[in-house]
């Protein structure tokens, strides 16, 4: 049987994460393998370092999606995929990689995912996490100080840049694609019962 394959979007610091949290509690973790579409960023190791920080990463083209889609098609195949392990500090994948085996659920992650038409495609369930722009920010600025060792000044520079940019012009409007659009994320208990209801429904008709 053939994993049923469920997208989660939406911009950076939408609430992604609780969403994907919420999906692994409710149908266990034994179930689902985590693919982070943020795992495949290009390697920017033969830049010098000053030249990495001012790449954008949040363009399409920044991504190996094309590398996802084939190791998409291989776990559906019931084949192990080497995934890459990305170093946000240095902006370069590290020399190991994270090797998975498919699941009765994938699972996949990205503010990005649903640009590409091919990796579309794939999934059985797209769900887009909406939330105000101003709370999105706030969540970036901590994520990026805390987790990934930035200054305030760089993550607003880079939020002016190239996030909000290119929020509005490949992000946003992929909200078209969504199966299921979860207004405020985390929060929103309903959206999330009815998420849970889906997959249920849809593993039981599989």
């Amino acid at each position: 049987m053939e994993p049923l394959i469920i997208g989660v979007a939406g911009g950076s610091g939408s609430g992604k994460t609780t969403v994907v949290k919420h999906i692994i509690e409710a149908v266990g973790e034994e179930n689902i393998l985590l693919l982070q579409h943020d795992s495949y960023y290009r390697d920017l190791k033969h830049l010098p370092f000053e030249e990495r920080t001012k790449h954008n990463f949040d363009h399409p083209s920044s991504l190996e999606t094309e590398l996802m889609i084939r190791h998409l098609k291989a776990l559906k195949e019931g084949y192990q995929v080497e995934v890459p392990i990305y170093d946000f500090t240095k902006h370069i994948r590290k020399e190991k990689t994270n090797l998975v085996e498919p699941k009765k659920i994938i699972l996949i992650d990205g503010i990005l995912i649903f640009t590409e038409k091919e990796l579309r495609n794939q999934m059985n369930i797209k769900l887009y996490v909406d939330t105000d722009d101003d709370i999105r920010l706030l969540r970036r600025i901590q994520r990026d100080i805390v987790e990934r060792d930035r200054k305030l000044e760089n993550v607003l520079s880079q939020y002016q840049k190239f996030v909000r940019p290119m929020h509005l012009e490949f992000v946003e409007p992929t909200k078209r694609y969504a199966d299921i659009i979860i207004p405020r994320g985390g929060e929103n208990q309903v959206a999330l019962d009815m998420v849970n209801a889906l997959i249920h429904d849809r593993l039981k008709n599989k």
